[in-house]
């Protein structure tokens, strides 16, 4: 099987067999278009069969042939139809993979002076847990939706396991994945990344310049992780007993520090909401004493938690038994204390503490130090019209419908709702 793409949404081909099939899925091809006449030559397998195959892997398939050397307008006509209504990637065979060519390049000249503009019925931008998850429960419900997923990313990662990475429980590959093996078969996996939302025209733009239109939008592109909001931490994180769970990389190296860590100062940071995973920043606290206290070192350990909030964690319920921890790890809390910047090589760090006289800058040292990043939107997401003031999607929390545009929902990292936001709070 010898494919050759013409572009990101069609590719021809010669002639494929039934065994080409599950190779063809697995590369992520939506559907075919077979350009042969049935019986063009002998031996050569006919289109329903093709077809029914093809089907039974998810794959849609349209037959539209012509007679090489002999294409009529009816012939070009049907590619165009088949084209427009077909999700993408599309695959396109007949003897050579010349024909196919042939029709594709006379149905797009044809389709310049009159467009024919596919409309997916739901495209989600992000291919995250919160979009494949949306995907695939949308499927589940109606296997006939026309479903378009966003994502440029090749690789998909299960960002929960990092904090286990980090505890020297996981090893960082069992958080990874191919962005293939969790995508939904029957989606139309656009890989590109988005630039910019057009919800008065129904339409997402891409950063290649090109365009998807929707009858719904369901927008959850994630969250920013912003390194750089802390003077001196981009040039330190990874070194210089500075980590963080917040990263594939970097969630090793809290392992390799806590495991070595036989006493000092251990520093953990939380910065101002919203962040994802609330207890994540925690996390990595509890767990690190777990394994000092194992190791018999706690006892000379200083183990400090400085976070931006007034309180340990935003649902009350959950504090009396945190704070059972607290107390056993001897860790001491530090409210609305940020931390402001960073100095790696001298194992200073700066937060601003909030007190009865005022906001005062407060210098800590420290042997390590876990920080977890400043949050915001994605810069394409604060500078669109579904950014609210805080630069996320604007939803009613209820039902995680934009507000002002009703076929337009987000959800995940991006949407503007104010509860902690949490794949694994959701899955459960």
């Amino acid at each position: 099987m010898d494919i050759k793409p013409l572009n990101r949404d069609f590719a021809i081909s010669p002639q494929i067999d039934l065994a080409d099939l599950p190779a063809i899925a697995a590369q992520g091809y939506k559907a075919i278009i077979c350009n042969r006449p049935d019986n063009e030559e002998k031996g050569q397998i006919a289109a329903t069969e093709l077809r029914e195959a093809a089907e039974r892997l998810g794959l849609e398939f349209a037959h539209a042939p012509a007679v090489s050397g002999a294409i009529t307008d009816a012939n070009v006509e049907a590619m165009a139809s088949a084209l427009a209504r077909l999700p993408r990637p599309i695959l396109a065979f007949c003897r050579s993979g010349a024909r196919s060519t042939k029709l594709y390049d006379l149905a797009s000249s044809r389709s310049q002076s009159a467009p024919v503009v596919h409309i997916h019925d739901v495209v989600i931008v992000g291919g995250g847990a919160a979009g494949i998850a949306t995907a695939a429960s949308l499927l589940k419900r109606n296997p006939k939706l026309d479903i378009a997923v966003i994502e440029p990313s090749e690789e998909h990662y299960y960002q929960p396991g990092w904090t286990m990475v980090g505890a020297g429980v996981f090893e960082k590959e069992f958080t990874r994945r191919t962005e293939a093996q969790v995508m939904p078969s029957r989606v139309n996996w656009i890989r590109a990344a988005a630039s910019d939302f057009a919800p008065d025209e129904n339409k997402v733009t891409l950063s290649d310049g090109g365009e998807v239109r929707y009858r719904v939008l369901v927008a959850c592109p994630g969250i920013k992780l912003d390194w750089n909001a802390i003077p001196g931490l981009a040039d330190t994180i990874g070194k210089n007993g500075v980590t963080s769970n917040y990263g594939y990389d970097l969630a090793p190296y809290t392992n390799r520090l806590v495991k070595q860590f036989k006493g000092g100062r251990a520093l953990f940071t939380q910065p101002a909401m919203p962040i994802k995973c609330a207890g994540a920043p925690q996390k990595a606290m509890y767990l690190s004493c777990h394994r000092w206290e194992k190791a018999g070192v706690l006892k000379d350990i200083d183990v400090q938690f400085h976070t931006a909030g007034a309180v340990l964690f935003g649902v009350a319920a959950y504090v009396p038994a945190l704070m059972e921890y607290v107390e056993r790890y001897g860790a001491h809390l530090n409210f609305e204390s940020k931390l402001v910047a960073i100095d790696g090589a001298a194992k200073v760090a700066t937060f601003e503490r909030k007190g009865s006289d005022g906001t005062r800058r407060v210098e800590e040292r420290f042997d390590m130090i876990h920080v977890v990043p400043p949050q915001v939107a994605p810069d394409f997401v604060r500078t669109s019209s579904l950014a609210a003031a805080s630069g996320f999607i604007e939803v009613n929390e209820a039902t995680l419908q934009h507000v002002r545009y009703p076929n337009v929902f987000a959800l995940g990292d991006a949407c503007s709702a104010s509860n902690a936001k949490t794949a694994a709070a959701a899955r459960k």
